[in-house]
C-alpha cells in the first residue's frame, strides 16, 4: 500500500509503500517516552521505498539496552516525530508512525509488542468518559466545557 505523509508544520513531506497486516502498537518505555503517550503505533515500510518529498528531518540516535542504535527522525522545527530506523543509508525497513500517515484511519494494529510494559489504565480505556470535541483547558490546570 503507498502511504504518504507530513509533519504537523508541513515542512517534511514524504512518500513509502507498506504492508498494512505488518502495522504494530508498540509499548515499550522508549516509545511510551519518546511519542510522550502510552504507546506508539508503527508502520514497517518496504525496503528501500520511503522517499523524502520535501525537507529534511532531525536525527536523534537512540542507543537500546542491547548497545543496538536507532535514528529517531523527527521534524526540527514542529518536533512530529516521522519514523525509526537502522542507522545508515540504503534500503533499509524505517518504522513509520502511523500517525503522521494521510491514511492512519485504515492502518488497524494487527499486533501489540513490549506488552509486559503496557500501562495498567489502558485496559480501561472504553470506561474512560469522552468527549466528541476539545474542551477549554482552565488557569487551574483542568479542563471544562467552554
Amino acid at each position: 500500500m503507498k502511504v504518504d505523509g507530513t509533519c504537523h508544520c508541513g515542512n517534511i513531506r514524504f512518500e513509502a509503500e507498506i504492508d498494512p497486516a505488518k502495522v504494530v502498537i508498540c509499548h515499550c518505555t522508549d516509545c511510551q517516552t519518546l511519542s510522550g503517550s502510552a504507546f506508539r503505533t508503527v508502520a514497517p515500510t518496504v525496503a528501500g521505498t520511503f522517499r523524502l518529498l520535501s525537507g529534511e528531518p532531525k536525527i536523534y540516535l537512540k542507543t537500546a539496552d542491547s548497545g543496538n542504535r536507532r535514528e529517531q527522525a523527527f521534524c526540527a522545527d514542529c518536533g512530529t516525530p516521522i519514523y525509526s530506523g537502522p542507522v545508515g543509508d540504503g534500503d533499509r525497513v524505517l518504522g513509520l508512525r502511523v500517525g503522521v500517515l494521510r491514511q492512519r484511519n485504515q492502518l488497524k494494529p494487527g499486533l501489540r509488542i513490549w506488552h509486559r510494559s503496557s500501562l495498567g489504565w489502558l485496559r480501561d480505556l472504553a470506561s474512560i468518559e469522552t468527549c466528541e470535541t476539545n474542551l477549554a483547558f482552565r488557569r487551574d490546570g483542568g479542563f471544562g466545557r467552554p
